[in-house]
């Protein structure tokens, strides 16, 4: 029996109805993904089968006693406490003889998903407040976690851990998300939400794609042959002489249901029309980087980082939550002065620069004066269009182009700073993390453009299946400032990463400090001091990677916060006591490492 099932559900807020008689039916072990398009309805489907929402029409059934677990896609507003208490809370406390077993599995759940549990709740960046809530929904057991786009906001490293946890879970999984990889990786069956159908692919995302294409070829052949039909018999009716006959009422009757059919058919939604103008080339030299250093405090950002960046270049910059990469495009492009170090630009450079804060947007204006800044008509590539025609080119109806930027969604959002940026010619184009939000058909338009795109490009993201489609090497911005290139997209740099670890592993197994001290306590006797002094080296050693996880998740989570965009409008107390605990973390690891080596070297 299903663990849920929807039987000729309808839901609609207004306008063509969001569900539209759907069914589906999700069965126990099975990871889901649900695609649509933005707006297509997902989210509300998720909140229906959680059971915030009721249908207008048909029914959900759920087993008996099921437990759904649901994490939404913003994080809720006004949640205070400690990490503990947040996780805590998505218990069901029972008596006080199994109290304790409740407080066993939250320590579990923190400790699996690597949580301190007396931190607060709200100094959390976004991504590590979205793993809290995912906590508290896991620590009740859940039967079925719903989870809406669980990778916002998370940096590359987070989504890995987040795919390598849920593949370990062990429950079933029904999930959002417009994360290429992500589907890939964990999905045994998709489901898609389109026009208010669901189309269940019963397949993994590879084989939908291919699956996917050929049906939407095949509905656009019958569309022809049915608009053709229809301008054949409109063309009789028109005539009116045998229409009239009482031996063609039948065919009368026809046309009428012909026109029914085509009056109620729902339009596959096009496709963004996305074009780059490139007035002129840039010199050949187009940003020349040497020895540049810059600092918050006594944070290091960019630390003694050279680059050399040529026309036609296309350049990832990966790295964690709070390393500083909008603040190295920022220096790049000359927002920001170095502190040490200098950068020199090319000749004939115009940036066009997309800010994953979208200030660039006028709140107090409309989608189309944000764009036309007061004009009608756009020039792209040398020929005059109509602004709204443009605005249409990325999917912004004739209604839509008066709304007012509050209106918008984070996907529309994202794809009116892409029309305003593109609206200006560039031959470097600078984007901070331009899929976010954007629909998987959306964000392969982009993409697309962006592979003939001839200019260069400085391209931050954590969307692994762009930057292996799209950057010819990449940039790793770590914690400590220091700067890694790396050849070719997100797959190599993490097979060269996983190449160094291995190599320092074997560099470190090769004399184990601890066997090494043993086989020379074996050749003589050891003292009562000596043995003892012998046993605390040991168990020094055994607790320091410990000691180093614990650290560099503090030092991770302070970072963090540092990369909060209020961060610096707090009080001074605040900031000073951040930055002085990060210094304190980098000189408590060094120390640690330190004393590994001189350990193992015993």
């Amino acid at each position: 029996m299903a663990l849920i099932s929807l039987q000729e559900v309808s839901l609609g807020f207004g306008g063509p109805l969001l569900l539209e008689d759907v069914n589906l039916q999700i069965e126990r072990g099975e990871l889901i993904g649900l695609l649509g398009r933005n707006g297509a309805g997902k989210s509300t489907l998720l909140k229906l089968i959680n059971g915030d929402l009721s249908p207008d029409g048909g029914a959900v059934s759920r087993q008996q006693a099921l437990r759904v677990a649901y994490l939404p896609q913003e994080v809720p507003q006004g949640l205070t406490g400690t990490v503990s208490q947040i996780v805590t809370s998505g218990l069901a406390l029972k008596n006080a003889e199994t109290h304790w077993q409740d407080q066993l599995q939250v320590e579990q759940i923190l400790s699996r998903m690597q949580l301190d549990p007396a931190a607060e709740f709200n100094v959390f960046s976004a991504g590590l407040k979205r793993r809290v809530l995912l906590a508290r929904g896991l620590v009740q057991n859940p039967d079925v976690l719903l989870l809406d786009e669980p990778t916002n906001h998370l940096d590359i490293e987070a989504i890995d851990w987040l795919e390598d946890f849920l593949k370990r879970w062990g429950g079933t999984l029904f999930f959002v998300t417009h994360d290429r990889v992500f589907l890939q990786r964990l999905t045994t069956r998709i489901v898609e939400l389109d026009r208010g159908r669901l189309f269940d692919w019963n397949c993994n995302y590879a084989t939908f794609v291919q699956r996917k294409e050929a049906l939407l070829t095949a509905e656009q052949e019958q569309a022809v042959l049915f608009d053709k039909k229809l301008a054949q018999e409109e063309q009789w009716i028109r005539k009116g002489i045998e229409a009239r006959r009482t031996r063609n009422e039948g065919r009368v009757r026809a046309l009428k249901r012909l026109r029914e059919i085509r009056r109620e058919r729902r339009e596959q939604a096009g496709k963004a029309r996305i074009q780059i103008q490139t007035d002129k080339r840039s010199g050949k030299l187009v940003i020349e980087a040497e020895n540049v250093s810059y600092s918050f405090g006594s944070q290091p950002i960019v630390r003694e980082f050279s680059a050399t960046l040529q026309r036609g270049d296309k350049v990832g910059i990966i790295g964690p939550n709070g390393s500083g990469k909008t603040t190295l495009l920022r220096l790049l492009i000359g927002e920001l002065t170095p502190q040490q170090g200098s950068i020199r630009h090319g000749t004939n450079l115009e940036i066009a620069y997309f800010d994953q804060l979208r200030a660039q947007l006028d709140e107090t204006k409309s989608v189309l004066d944000n764009v036309g800044l007061g004009r009608d008509t756009i020039t792209i590539n040398g020929k005059t269009r109509n602004l709204v025609g443009y605005l249409e080119d990325f999917l912004f109806t004739r209604d839509r182009v008066q709304a007012p930027i509050s209106a918008l969604s984070g996907g529309e959002r994202n794809r009116l700073l892409l029309a305003r940026l593109f609206s200006q010619p560039a031959n470097l184009l600078v984007l901070d993390e331009p899929t976010n939000d954007l629909d998987i058909e959306t964000l392969e338009v982009l993409e697309d453009m962006l592979m003939e795109y001839s200019g260069t490009l400085l391209l931050v993201s954590h969307d692994r299946a762009f930057l292996n489609n799209l950057v010819t090497s990449t940039l790793e911005l770590q914690l400590t400032g220091q700067v890694k290139e790396t050849i070719g997209g997100y797959d190599d740099w993490q097979q060269q990463k996983q190449a160094e670890m291995q190599k320092n592993a074997e560099t470190k197994s090769t004399k184990p400090a601890v066997a090494q001290a043993e086989n020379s306590a074996s050749q003589r006797k050891l003292s009562y001091k000596e043995q003892r002094a012998l046993e605390a080296q040991q168990r020094e050693l055994a607790e320091l990677p410990g000691k180093i996880e614990r650290l560099e998740a503090e030092q991770h989570a302070l970072a963090a916060v540092m990369a909060e965009t209020d961060f610096y409008q707090r009080e001074n107390s605040i900031i000073t006591q951040t930055i002085y605990r990060l210094k304190e973390l980098d000189d408590e690891l060094a120390e640690a490492y330190r004393r590994w080596e001189e350990l193992e070297k015993l």
